[in-house]
């Protein structure tokens, strides 16, 4: 193989390595949504933020308390392909997820955490991508099925 060959395919495939190898600073990813201080702007900002206030979305409040709604959300991530818990978990109060496209394995962060209302439980969420300016709305697609599942889930039981 040639020197030029050799250059041109280490530097094609050195960055997609590194998007699989990189390290995960808990201390940068595992943050708590109502502390992130604006919400994304898709298409062209890639993320997605569920709080009251200034978000993408409102929460979705479930008849439940703050545990129990994190303890689900907790086994709907976990049970996604890809996903896996980064930090904190239903134990602490907070939990952040690591997920990652299928592919090129490109990481995108979630943390969650339960807060009261008067009528039960809301989940406040911050999805993330770590690389690159635009998710193409991944982090809203997984955020809504992850909440859609969270519903079908608690109706069965």
């Amino acid at each position: 193989m040639s020197i030029l060959a050799t250059t041109a395919l280490i530097a094609t495939t050195a960055p997609l390595a590194w998007v699989r190898i990189a390290p995960s600073d808990v201390a940068r990813w595992h943050v708590d949504p109502m502390q992130v201080t604006r919400a994304p702007k898709p298409p062209h900002e890639g993320g997605w933020l569920v709080r009251p206030g200034k978000a993408n979305a409102e929460p979705t409040v479930f008849a439940m308390n703050p545990d129990a709604l994190l303890s689900a959300f907790d086994e709907v991530a976990r049970a996604t392909p890809r996903t896996k818990l980064l930090a904190g978990g239903p134990d602490e109060g907070q939990a952040t997820y690591i997920s990652r496209s299928t592919v090129i394995g490109f990481p995108d962060y979630t943390s969650v955490r339960a807060i009261p209302d008067k009528d039960g439980a809301a989940l406040v969420i911050w999805a993330r991508n770590r690389f690159g300016k635009s998710d193409f709305g991944a982090n809203r697609a997984r955020v809504e099925d992850w909440l859609a599942r969270i519903e079908t889930h608690l109706q069965v039981r």
